[in-house]
């Protein structure tokens, strides 16, 4: 038999081998735990605690029941002895529960207290998706697609989506799983956990959903001016006579450059996080030196460590390191079996700190570099790991947000106040530690820059607001070719308009490239300036930079922007026009910020697109024609010029 009871703020549906308790967890939300166990886990991951809900109403009469928090209600009834359950928006159903199979098939025990949960509701005609986080994938309506819960390189999971319908679901589990938003049902699971767990909340336009969003797991801090300008990036600069030549070049053009970085394998060994003294001799005179020509310089930190390193011992008798459930310590090979950094343990995070502020923060570097940041390990079996907090089968989800968690602890330790991190990875929640987060190792190809607007405009709809692409990818880019010269340059144009400008890459060497270092233990690989990609593309490349100069205060203000509202910079068309059925169809152009419409060139040889306006009155950057708006313009733009529009009287407008 079943039993349903209600207090004055939650409902608790009680059966054999399974509870489910409706709770409210913040205006027009509410939390959903399952479980087989015999209590509910009160643990709530990166979740903040709910503001007040308003006005709640519970009821139930012993065989159905409702919670109704703000405009969402949920109603509960039992058929054939199984729960069922519905979501309301102001009256009407945006959300079903479905059953399929028996009760078995929601919980398959996968050891101790945890089990295989899954969650199971209607799939709905008509309906669209947005969110899930980055991979290379073409489907920025997720209607349709399936999708693994899990982080790897070019892959990073945010378990959320907003719907069309009017809501947004955050799935609370940070164990490695699976969705299915398919046609036949949707479909949430964790390989194994405690409970299911979700949030569910309405929301009558996307930016009341994406507020709600960051109301649960945090606002994104005020954007440092500087992080909002020209990054310089290659792999690698391999000294620091090498870099230095390099900024002072872009200086000596006028060309600014706001942060330069200086990428992996600087140090003296993987867990050693410091300076191979022989090519990086006095940190803080460069250092010194590129703030005199307003650059920030950036470090690259890797979370890998061997026996080699001096901090192996330490933090390995102190289980500062992730082990293995079976077996050695080697979860990753590169120069060696290497194990990774547990930074859900506070103690590993404290120790990193200390060893990255005496060899990096005293020299003057405020801004690192997170990278392999998902961890990167392999085989990608989690449950072979074991962290501080607990087996990665439950949690592995969770790391790139501690490790993000480490650096912002650590710079407001010492005052710092305007905190970034360029990451690969993240998790919900980690945009309040300032993460800048990028796509990973994609290839140098059309797709590859197809598919990073995909993955730019669903981080925004998973509650990152600052993130950006390697510009011209990172994989084979071949510098002296047509194709990539041509491919760089729409690059470019894509890096203008994104949270972040970032050049980096992996270049192909050149026949004439001389080592300046033989020896090397980690060669360079080819040039990555803008003078690199042929006589006509440093023009063009260098004016792009100056407008991104001319753009910094509007897209200061986006961020301060992201940083009270949870609203994305670069965020799908729908956002803004969210009564505009066309523009939930749109995926390869979108709205930067409120008033700038960007249409990127996306195929080799292209110079024409077709580009839609929604209703209002809208002038070209390019000649500073004043369309009319609510139809679709065949827009042109040679490889110097790019397709974008300024809604008519925005102050940005001015700039171009």
């Amino acid at each position: 038999m079943s039993k349903i009871t209600a207090t004055d703020r939650s409902v608790l549906f009680q059966m054999r081998d399974q509870m489910i308790l409706f709770e409210p967890y913040g205006p027009d939300t509410i939390r959903v735990r399952a479980t087989r166990n015999g209590t509910f886990s009160d643990e709530s991951w990166t979740l903040l605690p709910p503001l007040p809900s308003g006005e709640v109403t519970a009821f139930t009469d012993g065989q159905t029941a409702s919670l109704t928090v703000g405009s969402l209600k949920m109603e509960l009834w039992m058929i054939w002895n199984q729960p069922h359950y519905r979501f309301l928006r102001d009256g009407k159903e945006i959300l079903h529960s479905r059953e399929e199979g028996d009760q078995t098939m929601k919980y398959v025990h996968t050891g101790g207290d945890n089990y295989r949960v899954r969650a199971m509701f209607e799939a709905k005609e008509g309906e669209h998706f947005y969110g899930l986080g980055q991979e290379q994938q073409p489907c920025l309506d997720r209607k349709g697609t399936a999708t693994d819960i899990i982080h790897y390189n070019t892959k990073s999971t945010l378990p959320g989506v907003y719907s069309s319908l009017g809501y947004y679901f955050l799935w609370n589990n940070p164990s490695p799983g699976r969705v299915d938003l398919g046609r036949n049902h949707t479909l949430w699971q964790s390989d194994s956990a405690y409970q299911v767990d979700y949030i569910l909340a309405a929301a009558a336009t996307p930016a009341f959903a994406m507020r709600r969003y960051a109301e649960l797991t945090g606002f994104s801090p005020e954007m440092p001016p500087w992080a909002a300008g020209f990054w310089q990036c290659k792999l690698r600069y391999e000294s620091q006579d090498d870099l230095l030549d390099v900024a002072r070049k872009y200086h000596q053009m006028g060309v600014p450059v706001d942060a330069i970085v200086i990428d992996y394998f600087h140090w003296t060994e993987q867990g050693n996080w410091e300076f191979e003294p022989s090519l990086w001799p006095d940190p803080k005179a460069m250092c010194d030196e590129l703030y005199s020509m307003n650059i920030r310089p950036v470090v690259s930190i890797w979370p890998t460590i061997n026996p080699a390193s001096k901090n192996w011992g330490p933090m390995n008798d102190e289980n500062m390191l992730v082990r293995t459930e079976n077996g050695q310590y080697g979860t990753f090979d590169f120069y060696g079996q290497q194990t990774f950094i547990d930074p859900t343990n506070p103690r590993t995070r404290e120790y990193v700190w200390e060893q990255v502020k005496k060899n990096y923060y005293d020299y003057g570097i405020r801004t690192f570099w997170l990278d392999e940041a998902e961890p990167e390990v392999h085989p990608q079996q989690f449950g072979h790991l074991r962290f501080h907090i607990g087996n990665g089968a439950q949690m592995a989800m969770l790391y790139p947000y501690y490790y993000c968690k480490t650096f912002y602890d650590g710079l407001k330790s010492v005052g710092e106040t305007e905190i970034v991190s360029l990451t690969r990875a993240a998790y919900p929640g980690s945009q309040k530690f300032g993460a800048i987060v990028w796509n990973g190792d994609i290839p140098s190809t059309w797709q590859a820059l197809r598919e990073s607007v995909v993955s730019g405009l669903s981080m925004g709809m998973c509650g990152i607001p600052w993130w950006n692409s390697d510009i011209g990818g990172f994989f084979f880019g071949d510098i002296e070719s047509d194709f990539f010269r041509e491919l760089i340059v729409r690059w470019f144009q894509f890096g203008l308009f994104c949270p972040v400008m970032r050049l980096h890459g992996s270049r192909n060497r050149t026949k004439n490239q001389v080592d300046r270092h033989p020896g090397v233990k980690e060669r360079s690989g080819g040039d990555n300036e803008i003078w690199s990609f042929g006589e006509r593309n440093t023009p063009i490349l260098a004016d792009l930079i100056h407008l991104r100069q001319r753009m910094k205060p509007y897209v200061l203000r986006c961020a301060k922007a992201s940083s009270q509202t949870g609203e994305p910079i670069m965020r799908p068309m729908f956002f803004d026009f969210p009564e505009d059925d066309i523009c939930y169809t749109l995926d390869d152009q979108y709205m930067f910020g409120p008033d700038i419409l960007f249409a990127p060139i996306l195929e080799s040889g292209v110079t024409e697109r077709q580009v839609y306006l929604p209703k209002s009155r809208w002038v070209s950057a390019r000649d500073k024609t004043v369309l009319e708006g609510g139809r679709t313009v065949t827009c042109h733009a040679e490889l110097h010029e790019f397709i974008a529009f300024v809604r008519e009287g925005a102050e940005v407008a001015e700039i171009f």
